[in-house]
């Protein structure tokens, strides 16, 4: 559709989902829809636009020209007198900003209800928490008002809020999006992060938004890690590292490793505890001082805004971190290359940690009773990942019930590209195909399959409708054709291929062999190896051998 239908859908389905909390500022629709029409206009003139008409929403510590930057606090807020590099990127290419999102204030928090302006409620289920910091964002990303939504990450704040809304959040490797225009909540580890109903489409914004831009002093250059190889190596958490997830999670992990190595992925098992101990000195270490640094005297200064304006629950966190001496942190960083020297070194062979996203999803009730508690299971899994520099994606990965249920992927810096082609791994499924010729084990085209990433599931045979031909191939191969009349059953063997291995296998396809479905003996049906008709002109009919393997056999 065009830039302005686009848009005028994305405000028809705002005004359907009640989730008006998710929202901290509007854009006029009249305004919106001028820039629309402004897109639509360059590219019918020819101008190439990626983004065009894609609607963004952006977190609220982040700069837009012609909004308040809150960061959650109206006492707080400014108005900036441009983009931060990030957006105008995504502006840049096409993509139209449709407001700013509500968040745990100062980006302090994984639940989405330390903000004056409302506790944002899940998009699933409104009973319980959105996650945060970056609330507003996932909801109205998951709730389909936006196509994109800017977040950021400290701590989880782009992965946490991803999973229990069931889209995806891409974390960046710390510094390849400047967070120039950005409030800091921890200054060198911040991240803006993207979230998607999309994988590629998130993974596309990313790109569009990455560069130093001449400001940010920990901007870098993306350093490109080796594509994953044809059978990467996953690590997964021991069982002791497992405990205390949600009803039904644990079984659902245990699904996505299953499907994991399914698609020829090769899991092991690893103890994170040193990552994990490395986790909570974001919170429970002298690192708190960087959150003090950037907005406790904020804090100091309007201390009577506390319980009004200022969530009591962040301004406790974020003053706490004025006790902490600068020993202290010298201590902590000491600890915390040494947990990650230890916890990084267990990694080594791998090309990721595979984890639950986080351990549950609460309700608001129980937010509420317990706000640190509840908000420190939250982030398990996520809080050693930017103090490690790591990168990260959350993904959907199922639904336990009747809520979302997501994983993540953490890498080194600058994996990013290497992790998405794992999530599209849990995100798309395998494909199961039925080989019957050159492609079986033993013949000389299955190293192709392996080169794909498959893995040998069973011996098995068609239906009794298919006619085998012999064809004049190089190498030899045969040629399966499913019949009105006649026929028989075919021998044959089912091969599981990774869905990306699976397109580049289809891809590398010679004529006449193409995909389609072939029925078995069973009843059931799987994609197959099927041959153009009009290859057969002269081919020799082979049926009556059942199968390849007997028919070179006969000719031996």
């Amino acid at each position: 559709m065009s830039a302005v239908e686009r848009l005028a859908a994305a405000y028809a389905r705002n005004a359907t989902v009640d989730r008006p909390e998710a929202w901290i500022s509007l854009r006029s629709e009249s305004d919106a829809l001028a820039e629309a029409a402004e897109i639509d206009r360059r590219v019918a003139a020819g101008e190439r636009l990626p983004l065009a008409g894609r609607v963004v929403a952006v977190k609220d510590n982040i700069d837009v020209a012609g909004f308040e930057t809150t960061a959650g606090s109206r006492a707080f807020a400014y108005v900036p007198a441009e983009d931060a590099p990030s957006v105008a990127r995504l502006r840049a290419a096409g993509a139209i900003v449709l407001g700013k999102t509500n968040l745990d204030q100062f980006a302090t928090g994984l639940v989405g209800t330390r903000s004056p302006f409302g506790a944002v409620r899940g998009a699933w289920d409104p009973s319980r928490i959105s996650g945060g910091s970056s609330s507003g964002s996932a909801v109205l990303t998951a709730l389909g008002v936006v196509d994109l939504a800017l977040g950021t990450d400290t701590a989880g704040s782009g992965r946490v809020p991803a999973a229990l809304n069931g889209i995806v959040g891409v974390k960046p490797t710390v510094g390849l999006i400047p967070t120039t225009g950005v409030v800091p909540a921890c200054r060198t580890i911040d991240c803006v992060t993207v979230f998607a109903r999309d994988l590629r489409l998130a993974r596309e914004a990313a790109e569009l938004m990455a560069g130093p831009d001449g400001v940010d002093p920990i901007a870098r250059e993306d350093v490109p890690l080796a594509p994953l190889p044809a059978r990467p190596v996953v690590a997964v958490p021991t069982a002791e590292h497992l405990e205390g997830l949600a009803e039904g999670w644990a079984e659902a992990f245990a699904g996505v490793v299953e499907g994991l190595r399914a698609s020829g992925v090769e899991t092991v098992e690893v103890d994170i505890a040193p990552l994990l101990e490395a986790a909570s000195l974001l919170y429970g270490g002298a690192f708190v001082a960087e959150r003090t640094a950037a907005v406790g005297d904020f804090i100091d200064q309007h201390r009577e805004l506390i319980g009004s304006d200022l969530d009591p629950t962040v301004a406790g966190i974020v003053l706490s971190g004025a006790e902490a001496k600068a020993s202290d942190y010298f201590r902590d960083r000491e600890r915390l290359e040494r947990l990650g020297l230890e916890g990084i070194g267990r990694l080594a062979g791998t090309a990721a940690l595979l984890t639950p996203t986080t351990t549950w999803h609460p309700t608001l009730d129980e937010v509420a009773a317990d706000p640190l508690g509840a908000n420190s299971r939250m982030g398990r899994y996520t809080n050693f990942a930017n103090l490690l520099d790591r990168s990260a994606i959350a993904v959907p990965a199922g639904v336990v019930n009747g809520r979302p249920f997501g994983v993540m992927f953490t890498g080194p810096a600058f994996a990013d590209r290497t992790l998405a082609q794992l999530a599209e791994l849990v995100m798309a499924p395998p494909v199961d195909v039925l080989v019957v010729g050159a492609h079986l084990r033993g013949q000389p085209l299955n190293h192709q399959l392996v080169a794909a990433g498959g893995s040998f599931l069973a011996e098995v045979e068609t239906s009794e409708d298919y006619c085998l031909y012999a064809l004049a191939t190089t190498p030899p191969k045969p040629g399966l054709v499913r019949t009105a009349g006649g026929g028989a059953a075919i021998a044959g063997e089912v091969w599981r291929l990774p869905a990306a291995g699976f397109g580049r296998f289809v891809d590398a396809l010679p004529e006449p062999m193409g995909i389609g479905t072939a029925r078995l003996s069973d009843g059931t049906s799987v994609a197959g190896f099927l041959c153009e008709a009009v290859a057969l002109d002269g081919a020799e009919d082979i049926t009556e051998f059942g199968g390849w393997r007997a028919y070179l056999s006969s000719r031996s």
